[in-house]
């Protein structure tokens, strides 16, 4: 069967490639600074199929047109990357205890496979467009976030697991009285019998303060016998 492209026809196309693979690597690069699970050569890997099954769909089957019974949708294949990528996006996900890690890195690859496939489709700008919106989000939105909750001193639900009986949410709370910040509440979430840890518990700290909470949280998570530590939701909605 003879190609619906001839090799020299084909040559524009690279333009479009080119784009996807531009536009994937700039947001792939960010979080490959951010040492997310999925990285640069992810992102670039994902932009570019995405673009390039757009392309097949739209020029790759074109010499068929004259055959008899042949139904041609380019839109086909496209839908088939959205739903396709969606396992991708599934296995960056992963929960520790109530920890939820990867949510932004596997929305970050969905949005990669549709600036891929914008590029495929010739829509360059609005693949740009996209690409910007990108580090809006995940740069500006936040920054803004965390001014916001600087400028309102809004109470944040910290939620902390650790070994029990070993002095460690002693240590947690001199830790954060001594940073600035005051426990409006404390409550005992979950307790656990580990065989190898052995007891263990999840405990929830509504705290208030001017820092920097997620400062906070990454000293506390470093602290010996924290097992995990994460910024939970707003306090009035939790307790």
């Amino acid at each position: 069967m003879k190609g619906a492209l001839p090799g020299l026809a084909e040559l524009p196309l690279l333009v479009e490639l080119g784009a996807a693979l531009l536009l994937s690597s700039l947001i792939g690069l960010e979080r490959e600074v951010r040492a997310k699970s999925a990285g640069l050569r992810t992102h670039a890997l994902v932009g570019v199929g995405a673009a390039l099954f757009v392309l097949v769909s739209k020029y790759g089957f074109t010499d068929m047109l004259g055959w008899e019974n042949v139904q041609l949708g380019p839109s086909r294949v496209a839908a088939q990357i959205i739903s396709g990528i969606g396992f991708i996006g599934g296995g960056l996900i992963f929960v520790r205890r109530d920890a939820v890690r990867g949510l932004t890195t596997a929305a970050t690859v969905w949005v990669v496979a549709a600036v891929g496939m914008a590029c495929g489709s010739g829509l360059l700008v609005l693949a740009a467009a996209t690409t910007l919106a990108h580090f809006l989000v995940v740069v500006g939105y936040q920054r803004l976030a965390m001014l916001l909750r600087k400028a309102m001193r809004e109470p944040q639900l910290v939620r902390i697991g650790y070994l029990d009986g070993h002095g460690v949410l002693r240590s947690v709370l001199t830790i954060c009285t001594s940073r600035g910040w005051r426990v409006l509440d404390l409550q005992v979430e979950q307790e656990d019998t580990d065989d190898e840890q052995g007891r263990t518990a999840v405990v929830a700290l509504r705290l208030q303060g001017k820092g920097q909470i997620a400062a906070l949280v990454d000293e506390l998570g470093e602290l010996g016998g924290v097992l995990h530590a994460a910024v939970g939701e707003t306090a009035e909605t939790s307790f």
